[in-house]
């Protein structure tokens, strides 16, 4: 099946190419781990979708994986995060939040649970 075209903000690939040169710890730790097919599906770094960029998003089985720091914590920035996460899903893409503090110290964590994730979606 060929990979579903969403719509982004074409001025939003400039910025999401600048964004992949400056990744936050979190994302290099996490991005060593998934890039390639490593999960068994090929994900990319830094996507714009609608008037968003996603840390990475998968194509073929429409995920978007995104990295919560403690900003995320914040009441008017956990709102904001909950409409972007509806407009994307709204599009049947599936958001995973995982947190940067995980990443960091649990990371074979992290990576079993998006492999258990990346499965039940690649089997849908």
């Amino acid at each position: 099946m060929p990979n579903k075209i969403l719509p982004y903000d074409r001025n939003l690939k400039y910025l999401a190419r600048e964004l992949g040169k400056n990744s936050t710890l979190s994302e290099v730790l996490l991005w060593k781990q998934i890039k390639g097919k490593s999960l068994g599906v090929e994900f990319h770094r830094q996507v714009p979708i609608l008037n968003y960029i996603v840390d990475f998003y998968c194509h073929e089985i429409m995920v978007a994986i995104e990295i919560d720091g403690i900003s995320h914590d914040h009441p008017e920035k956990f709102r904001q995060d909950k409409i972007r996460q509806k407009e994307i899903e709204n599009l049947g893409v599936t958001l995973v939040r995982v947190s940067d503090a995980d990443v960091k110290n649990k990371l074979p964590d992290v990576v079993r649970y998006l492999e258990g994730f990346v499965e039940r979606y690649k089997n849908k």
